[in-house]
């Protein structure tokens, strides 16, 4: 019999997080307590806001459902090494959908991991090589767990980086925003050394280290940390627009576009068909080759060295095709 109530809620809300309904009488067996007991404890957990619900009958049930707000989670240690190789496998490769908001999981997941789970999931993560569609670098899930909670915790972040020349500094900033853009992760931060707004491309970063010391937020001069990362992007870039028209569905197109390149819209008057309007720092041979991986039909409309590029690698794809 568990005679200590918090250990007793817990070993209970374990119970009910399997998905089955569990007669009253058999979670009463289970927690080596009566019945009565059960009910208390089931109406703490709803105060604590977990969804409980309660079936009518002789035995009278209970289960754990969906509820307005998300409760925390009891996992075991097969679950939880499964949900934190998934994130870290996910976390090193800036692909789309996978955001800030994952990083942050990871880190506090990774913050309270004991030690024998640790271990797991870093064995097991350097045991396997993962096969991924992203476009960007790949980068140590480490650093980025660093780099979130430096950002939550408001601490500033010492890390060495390596310039697009090779040259390699010491940077000490107070961290803003992970962002991704789909291709690779970027800090957003305010150096201190360079009294000013900066980003970094994650990729380059190593040895990162939360120094402990805190920070007031600073305002961000344009608003939010994307918009700021775009403009710094185009500043460091000569960039040129691009509009290219899809056949298929906004819904279609958008599913299989990546974010990076734009946002599809109804074409005017074009049943069917659905236009894209961008702007790249990338060369148009990439950019070629991307908008023929989305897998639909696609007429660039402009500039005019894309549609050459377009042309020329339609001629060359099809004399391979072709054996000649």
């Amino acid at each position: 019999m568990t005679t200590d109530t918090p250990a007793r809620l817990l070993q209970l809300l374990s119970l009910l997080q399997t998905p089955r309904e569990w007669p009253g009488g058999e979670l009463a067996d289970r927690l080596g307590v009566s019945r009565r007991t059960v009910r208390r404890d089931i109406d703490r957990l709803r105060e604590l806001g977990y969804p409980v619900e309660a079936s009518k009958g002789a035995d009278g049930g209970y289960r754990l459902v969906a509820g307005k707000a998300m409760p925390p989670l009891l996992l075991d240690d097969e679950e939880t090494v499964a949900i934190a190789v998934g994130l870290r496998a996910g976390a090193g490769h800036a692909v789309a959908g996978v955001d800030e908001a994952s990083v942050r999981a990871l880190a506090k997941l990774e913050q309270v991991l004991p030690a024998r789970l640790r271990h797991r999931v870093t064995t097991l993560q350097a045991a396997t090589t993962p096969l991924t569609s992203g476009d960007g670098a790949s980068i140590a899930p480490e650093t980025l767990t660093v780099m979130a909670s430096a950002v939550a915790g408001r601490e500033r972040l010492r890390f060495a980086y390596r310039a697009a020349d090779g040259s390699g500094t010491r940077r000490q900033a107070e961290p803003y925003r992970l962002v991704s853009t789909g291709r690779r992760w970027y800090l957003v931060a305010y150096d201190l050394d360079r009294d000013d707004w900066r980003t970094f491309r994650v990729d380059r970063v190593s040895e990162p280290f939360a120094t402990g010391a805190r920070f007031a937020p600073r305002e961000m001069p344009t608003g939010s940390a994307a918009e700021f990362l775009r403009r710094s992007i185009q500043r460091r870039q000569e960039t040129y627009g691009f509009t290219v028209a899809f056949a298929g569905s906004v819904a279609e197109v958008g599913a299989r576009l990546p974010a990076w390149l734009g946002t599809p819209v109804e074409e005017e008057g074009g049943a069917g068909w659905c236009v894209v309007r961008g702007d790249t720092g990338d060369p148009v041979e990439w950019l070629a080759v991307r908008l023929a991986m989305v897998g639909c039909e696609f007429v660039v409309r402009e500039p005019a060295e894309l549609v050459a590029c377009v042309k020329e690698l339609g001629g060359r794809l099809s004399r391979a095709a072709g054996g000649s």
